[in-house]
């Protein structure tokens, strides 16, 4: 049974402070710069593009350039801290860093918003009909574009005037 996609979580103190003892205890840091790059993210609850999370670093960080973001965000992939959205080349912040992974990333293509699943039943009928097609899985997470709720509404209010 899937889990429920809503973006509740706990306070943004709470997630930091789980992101850095995850990180310590993989014998990891989370620097100043990884830390403004994940609190950014937990803030938004939806995904980022690169240049616009270097814009809102800009404004408490104004020398950040592009690569030290990118090392930041790759770092938080590699920690299972931030997801790496391919569908709409952004990133999200992990809102259950410390549980289980998430196989599913639903995402709409039109606002950014992201619902993190698990569905590990999904996964392997997914991962043997790859591999059926003579294909192996690269990553344990698949992305779905999708419209959330408010999209589709404001979609079907644009087509009806």
């Amino acid at each position: 049974m899937p889990e429920n996609p809503t973006r509740h979580s706990p306070s943004l103190s709470t997630q930091l402070r789980t992101a850095e003892s995850l990180c310590t205890e993989r014998g990891k840091r989370l620097t100043p710069i990884r830390r403004k790059v994940l609190e950014i993210l937990l803030t938004q609850q939806r995904s980022v593009k690169a240049y616009e999370l270097l814009d809102i670093i800009r404004d408490v960080q104004p020398g950040a350039a592009p690569p030290t973001v990118y090392r930041a965000l790759d770092f938080l992939v590699e920690e299972g801290l931030v997801h790496r959205l391919d569908a709409i080349n952004a990133w999200t912040a992990c809102l259950d860093a410390a549980g289980k992974p998430h196989d599913l990333l639903v995402v709409c293509t039109q606002c950014g918003a992201v619902a993190e699943l698990s569905d590990p039943s999904l996964n392997r009928q997914l991962a043997k009909k790859v591999e059926a097609a003579g294909f192996t899985l690269s990553g344990h997470e698949t992305e779905l574009r999708a419209l959330c709720a408010d999209c589709r509404g404001q979609d079907a209010a644009r087509h009806c005037h």
